[in-house]
């Protein structure tokens, strides 16, 4: 296993459609390995393959909001169904260092594979919900910075991190 680059914006990878994944090979469980490393590394919520060089659909996604959660592999993935909105800051490995407000669905389900090529679904509200269709935006060349109206500053971040903490505590 190993620690790949990410790609950055400029790159004209990050602007292709993804192939889809036929051969369900070492290969692919090599790059998949690679990918939950490079996340992990990172610290970001998810990570897929055109941002490490690799025009294949393939993403690896956090699988909860807690740390014993782990992460999910997604081979070919689409989504099935979304429902209900929600806005928030949005950044990206690719995207170093920037944030902007996107609005995305609050509850996804998505078809995928797995490393084997069998077939299963996965779904997931809020922040999980952002991570499939933040990743699988990737498969198809675009970027989050296509949803923004305007970069935000880190105290503007961090003033709606603080602003939705305070919302949680009140309604506990």
């Amino acid at each position: 296993m190993a620690i790949r680059r990410i790609v950055t914006e400029g790159d004209d990878l990050l602007t292709k459609k993804c192939r889809p994944v036929t051969d369900f090979n070492q290969r692919l469980h090599q790059l998949l390995d690679d990918m939950l490393d490079t996340l992990e590394e990172s610290g970001g919520a998810g990570l897929a393959a055109p941002q490490v060089g690799i025009l294949r659909r393939a993403v690896v996604v956090i699988a909860g909001e807690g740390e014993e959660d782990g992460f999910l592999e997604l081979v070919n993935p689409e989504i099935i169904f979304s429902e209900g909105e929600q806005t928030g800051p949005e950044g990206c490995l690719s995207v170093p260092g920037r944030w902007g407000m996107v609005t995305r669905p609050r509850h996804v389900r998505v078809r995928a594979q797995d490393r084997y090529g069998d077939w299963f679904e996965a779904e997931g509200e809020d922040l999980i919900a952002r991570c499939f269709c933040h990743e699988l935006e990737h498969l198809d060349g675009r970027l989050y910075v296509e949803h923004i109206d305007r970069f935000m500053t880190d105290e503007e971040v961090e003033a709606f991190y603080q602003e939705q903490e305070r919302e949680t505590e009140g309604n506990g």
